[in-house]
């Protein structure tokens, strides 16, 4: 795709961690922070510059609406604001196409920069589908409840930990958790059986 999401650099200075996703607790698109704050118009513009290296493509912009995508990205740099809104504005960017090409994939950078960080802990596998769900709903080709949904899912099972007590999502099987894998995977034991099971986090849940 020439202008849609691809995979690119995850590095951001937001807090470490992730909002969890417990019952009772909030949505991590309701997370408020500065997080564009240290992100300038000028480095957006590095992005962009960059992606139309690797794409063989005139890096340049679009006159009538750059000023006004930098203008409002100066603005948002100052607010704290929840990660929904700001996943939103990155969608708007994208529209609005304030460069020639590549619009997509630099906006979406940007989210993924920003979710990489907000969800730091999370073993690397699960926080890439955070990253990639973001950047293609950014990008125009996942609708925002799918990427919702990928979102909450995966903050509802990031708290999961050995020793939980756990049942498979129609709760005909329950058990206890032995441990959770570097990748995310669950490996856990139901009541009466000798043996492990392995399970994706999102296919249990907790057994209160």
């Amino acid at each position: 795709m020439s202008d849609e999401a691809a995979t690119g650099p995850a590095g951001a200075s937001e807090r470490r961690g992730h909002p969890r996703g417990s019952p009772g607790e909030q949505s991590p698109l309701q997370t408020r922070a500065a997080f564009l704050k240290n992100r300038s118009w000028d480095f957006v513009i590095g992005l962009n510059r960059g992606a139309c290296a690797r794409g063989s493509a005139q890096h340049g912009f679009n006159r009538e609406t750059q000023e006004t995508c930098q203008r409002e990205w100066t603005e948002k740099q100052q607010q704290t604001l929840p990660l929904a809104e700001v996943i939103e504005f990155l969608r708007q960017c994208h529209r609005r196409a304030p460069f020639l090409f590549f619009n997509g994939n630099t906006f979406a950078d940007v989210a993924r920069q920003i979710t990489a960080a907000l969800f730091a802990d999370l073993p690397t596998v699960r926080r890439r589908e955070v990253m990639s769900a973001v950047a293609h709903y950014i990008a125009g080709v996942l609708p925002w409840a799918a990427m919702v949904g990928i979102l909450e899912s995966i903050s509802e099972t990031a708290d999961l930990k050995a020793g939980d007590r756990v049942k498979t999502l129609r709760g005909s099987l329950r058990g206890v958790i032995v441990r959770v894998l570097e990748d995310g995977r669950i490996i856990w034991k139901h009541d009466g059986a000798a043996g492990d099971l392995a399970a994706l986090p999102e296919s249990l849940c907790r057994d209160d």
